[in-house]
């Protein structure tokens, strides 16, 4: 390398937990900035940090053509993570700037992340804990998940590895997926449905799903009406796919028996009607969080950062039509 190229990354979680992505950058002679805590910036704040930027790692930050355009030596943005809605896709393929994007790098975390929250719902342990605190001793009631029906929306890489995980607690497995994979489904014993049929025939439904146009409010009142009062809904994909006041408005009338979330349409959530609802579990989208796959995604973005800075294919480009 004749310079060092700069490498400037937005995502918190890039080389907080593990050196070893930056050490990769590093030992290849690049200059490594790490933004400081807060976040998502605005997209001034984003444009000024990008400004001499080879090379941008983000997270959840917008990068919009504005962004994308405000360096001249841009030449690769490289998600820490799988979701990519936040980034215009459009945009840099126009400008010749490469996208990659982590997708298997958290996958095991996520899946052990939705069937937690799942038994968690079942066994009411958030309550449980909550009204210990509160000095109040309550035996609860809860179900097992041997002989339950779970549906899977979007059976990918996560949502094959819960479909796995959903089996080996005896669980029965419905999918629904636009690209389907019979294969892998007989291999699996998992039986594809349409997304009213997952719905109306599931004790627990997860999503699984990346947001995106076709996705946006996948799942709204309607949907919700389609399935069974006693059943739960568990979101760890993007907060946008369910209509969280559609949700709000389904567990007030107990027309679903609770819900785990992990993704907020805005984030933090601080307005969601959610909150208000003993019955739903929450978390500050930490599926993904494991220290694992926080070194999985962190080597694997370095190397492709690497590759692209080096005039190489990456590994992980972002698939067109994401």
């Amino acid at each position: 390398m004749s310079r060092p190229f700069v490498v400037r990354a937005t995502s918190r979680s890039f080389g907080r937990h593990t050196r070893a992505g930056v050490r990769l950058l590093e030992d290849a002679g690049c200059d490594v900035i790490l933004a400081g805590p807060g976040g998502p910036w605005p997209e001034e704040q984003m444009r000024e940090y990008a400004r001499d930027a080879d090379a941008l790692i983000v997270g959840a930050d917008q990068v919009t053509r504005n962004v994308l355009t405000s360096s001249r030596r841009l030449r690769v943005v490289a998600k820490h993570g799988v979701g990519v809605d936040n980034i215009d896709l459009a945009a840099a393929e126009e400008l010749g700037i490469s996208v990659t994007y982590a997708p298997d790098g958290n996958t095991r975390s996520v899946a052990e992340m939705t069937v937690a929250m799942l038994l968690s719902l079942w066994r009411g342990l958030a309550r449980a804990d909550a009204r210990l605190r509160a000095r109040v001793w309550e035996p609860m009631v809860g179900r097992e998940a041997a002989g339950r029906t779970l549906g899977i929306i979007g059976l990918g890489r996560i949502g094959r590895a819960v479909a796995i995980l959903g089996q080996a607690l005896g669980m029965r497995i419905l999918a629904c997926d636009v690209a389907q994979d019979p294969a892998f489904a007989d291999a699996h014993g998992i039986r594809y449905e349409t997304l009213e049929g997952v719905l109306r025939q599931s004790d627990a439904v997860s999503i699984h799903v990346p947001l995106m146009d076709q996705t946006q409010r996948l799942i709204g009142s309607r949907e919700m009406a389609w399935m069974r009062p006693d059943a739960v809904l568990v979101n760890v994909a993007r907060g946008g796919i369910v209509d969280e006041h559609a949700l709000a408005e389904a567990l007030a009338h107990k027309r679903l028996a609770g819900a785990a979330v992990d993704v907020f349409e805005h984030e933090p959530p601080w307005d969601s009607p959610l909150l208000g609802f003993e019955t739903v579990l929450l978390t500050p989208h930490i599926a993904h969080s494991t220290q694992e796959a926080m070194e999985r995604v962190d080597v694997m973005v370095a190397e492709d950062v690497l590759a692209v800075l080096r005039g190489e294919a990456p590994a992980h480009p972002v698939p067109r039509g994401r």
